[in-house]
């Protein structure tokens, strides 16, 4: 039976991302074939999307490549996604249907109880399911996959610190889910831009592994050895 190449895509991106295959090194179509168990046509296929994404760079001699992105490239998503989120908010204001927010409430009330408990190994993945579901409540395809990407390679070069008072961030979240269910796209819009504005703040560049390249400006060095 033939693996879709979106499979294959999304195998070999979650390994980028946990940092299975460091920044700058080679993507074989053969060695990634076995390790997927899959023939070379998805794997082809899928290099060709990481590429489009931005994961994944094609060198002369060399082939497909992990990207090796820059600090700048770093600090543009997270701005990128400061100016999306309130927009995806507002959007489903607009456009969420009663299925959306049961899921949201649902999330806020798991998210706030954890809270509460200090209960914070559960609250990053009840987070990010929060996100998703609100940007999914957008209606917008096109800001759906934008954002999906963004969350992608955000977590691939940032370590996010738990937040520092995890009551207030689940409330945001409430407030959020509020002004959503009552139509009220401005509202939405300005939380959502607060709470992001505030959750930036606890992204951390991550350090790169021994023998890592980590491009500061547009030409790569060598980071062995020290410290940035």
């Amino acid at each position: 039976m033939r693996i879709p190449a979106q499979s294959v895509c999304t195998a070999i991106r979650d390994d980028i991302v946990a940092g299975v295959y460091e920044r700058g090194g080679r993507l074989t179509e053969e060695l990634l074939a076995r390790r997927y168990g899959v023939s070379r046509v998805p794997v082809r296929e899928a290099l060709r999307t990481l590429e489009a994404e931005g994961f994944v760079v094609t060198r002369r001699h060399a082939g497909a490549c992990v990207a090796e992105p820059t600090e700048r490239e770093a600090a543009d998503l997270l701005e990128i996604r400061m100016l999306l989120e309130p927009m995806g908010a507002a959007r489903a204001a607009q456009r969420r249907t009663e299925a959306h927010l049961k899921v949201l409430r649902g999330l806020v009330r798991l998210g706030q109880e954890r809270a509460r408990r200090g209960q914070s190994e559960d609250l990053r993945s009840l987070g990010s399911w929060f996100h998703e579901t609100l940007v999914q409540a957008s209606g917008s395809p096109g800001l759906i996959t934008l954002l999906t990407q963004l969350r992608h390679k955000i977590a691939w070069m940032y370590a996010v610190e738990s937040p520092a008072r995890p009551v207030e961030s689940w409330a945001e979240h409430g407030a959020i889910v509020d002004a959503v269910a009552r139509g009220d796209a401005e509202r939405a819009r300005a939380l959502a831009a607060l709470h992001t504005e505030r959750a930036t703040a606890a992204h951390k560049l991550r350090a790169p592994r021994a023998g890592e390249r980590v491009r500061t400006s547009q030409h790569a060095v060598n980071t062995v050895g020290r410290q940035i």
